[in-house]
């Protein structure tokens, strides 16, 4: 370890896994078409729904509003386990001992799912199999970590009581879960894309999902006006896209989190590690170019509230300096998820009124077991077959503890950034907006967002998310304007980049 000077931050924030690989490219729609189900969203939970459902025979059209994984798949630490977590605790006390059995259950079949397809196909997506650790480093874990424990024993899961690790971390106490994996998942998913087209399979991107016209057979509307005639709609656009009065804006909460990729000269020893401590750090490796690239991940706050997002990730990497030796940062980035009222994902009939919309969403981080658990159980059900998981997962479900604890919580905390908001004040004016920078300012009396490129351009938007007009804030991290009540996310230019907002922001002035 060392206490080196931080060396400079990559400038703009780039996943490793898509810089390392290519995915094919699809035209946007451009005519009224029919399909037997139209899923909305091209990350893993849509595209592996969209491989299964082809495998039974069915016509299936997926579209994506910007590039397939360019979301919360491709900004991923790309770790497939059944550890989320401290969870089956808490599980355990509010959904009782067969449900948190059923949540484990469902994320190792989706592991052992995945790992079966990786090798029967013999794909290269740098998959391995590694133990998962969690742990902490003071004694105030230790009791967290030792109900969680019981909590693994009571469901059966296998796993082990540990006082040290294969990283040099000095820990208190901890918890192995043998047998998970790790892989790339963009290239996973570009297996999964090719089987898909080559079992007849249509993908769509730049194809942005505006309504459902409901009936007994609904129709997607594009926002170009396309209709995309069909039996059954998924929605797995991370924010469900539609609402159908299910008022997921109030039962979802969307926090984000960082990364930095480092190099050091350390050998890694394997293992994913996640730490029950505040801040939470996760660590696990990749190879690249014949070295171990460190992946490093933490730093979770709710989207659109907290400090300049730029210290999140020197924070992780002043961590990085001193865990390793010589560390440098090749990669960083940020992702988004999105938090349901009890923890578990919503996942299955958009509500009981919508028996052919599904929906997949709130993997609360862990969307590589958890998005194929949706699959899967979306597969069930627009087939007809029985899913064990359906109750578990059904979206329309209300557990009363923790849910109205947590309902009451999430929209207190919007009503007061929803206030706040109104009367914040301007960061600076127009005129001190320097090169790459962007600040909350005032244009003719009104709270405004100006950002100045590196050509020099000003862009200026109204800083009222389009979704219920809460005002957003500036994220310095990664060039975005950010609401801090529902997490709707929207270019410097005010192009929608994560919902629950469909329409830009006002753009104000382009010079």
């Amino acid at each position: 370890m060392n206490e080196q000077t931080p060396n400079q931050l990559p400038e703009r924030p780039e996943p490793y896994w898509r810089i390392t690989s290519q995915l094919a490219s699809f035209p946007p729609l451009k005519e009224d078409i029919k399909t037997d189900v139209c899923i909305v969203g091209g990350g893993i939970s849509g595209i592996t729904t969209a491989y299964l459902l082809a495998k039974e025979g069915l016509d299936v059209t997926l579209i994506e509003a910007d590039v397939l994984v360019n979301g919360t798949t491709g900004h991923t630490t790309a770790k497939i386990t059944a550890q989320h977590d401290l969870i089956y605790d808490e599980l355990i006390h509010n959904l009782g001992i067969e449900k948190a059995k059923l949540y484990y259950e469902a994320n190792d079949a989706a592991l052992q799912f995945i790992r079966k397809l990786v090798k029967e196909e013999k794909m290269a997506c740098d998959f391995t199999d590694e133990d998962a650790y969690l742990y902490t480093t003071n004694n105030r874990g230790v009791s967290k970590l030792e109900h969680e424990f019981k909590a693994y024993q009571e469901i059966g899961i296998d796993s082990e009581w540990i006082t040290s690790m294969p990283l040099d971390i000095p820990i208190k106490a901890g918890i192995k879960m043998r047998n998970q994996a790790q892989f790339h998942p963009v290239k996973y998913l570009a297996h999964l894309i090719k089987g898909f087209t080559e079992m007849g399979g249509k993908i769509y991107e730049h194809t942005v999902a505006d309504d459902v016209k409901e009936g007994e057979a609904p129709i997607v509307v594009t926002r170009d006006g396309k209709r995309i005639s069909t039996q059954y709609v998924v929605a797995a656009s991370h924010f469900p896209f539609y609402d159908g009065a299910g008022f997921y804006f109030s039962r979802l909460h969307a926090d984000r989190s960082y990364v930095v990729a480092v190099e050091c000269d350390e050998e890694f020893p394997g293992g994913m590690y996640l730490s029950c401590d505040e801040p939470k750090r996760s660590l696990r490796y990749t190879d690249m170019d014949g070295k171990r690239l460190v992946i490093v991940g933490g730093e979770q706050h709710k989207t659109g509230q907290g400090m300049d997002t730029m210290y999140h990730y020197a924070a992780l990497e002043e961590y990085s300096q001193k865990m390793f030796t010589n560390s440098k940062v090749r990669f960083r980035w940020s992702a988004q998820d999105l938090v349901t009222l009890d923890k578990v994902p919503y996942i299955g009939k958009l509500s009981r009124m919508h028996p052919n919309i599904f929906v997949a969403t709130g993997f609360r981080k862990w969307g590589m077991t958890n998005g194929t658990v949706a699959a899967h159980v979306i597969c069930d059900l627009i087939t007809h077959r029985p899913s064990p998981y359906e109750e578990l997962f059904k979206p329309s479900r209300f557990v009363a503890d923790p849910s109205i604890r947590h309902f009451m919580s999430e929209n207190l905390d919007v009503a007061k950034h929803l206030i706040k908001g109104k009367f914040d004040d301007a960061d600076k004016s127009i005129d001190e907006i320097s090169v790459d920078e962007g600040a909350v300012v005032k244009v003719d009396g009104k709270r405004a967002g100006a950002y100045k490129d590196k050509e020099g351009c000003l862009h200026v938007v109204d800083t009222t998310c389009t979704h219920m007009g809460c005002e957003v804030n500036w994220n310095n991290g990664d060039r975005t304007w950010d609401c801090p009540c529902h997490g709707s996310r929207f270019s410097y230019k005010g192009e929608v980049i994560e919902g629950p907002a469909t329409k830009p922001l006002k753009s104000l002035k382009d010079k």
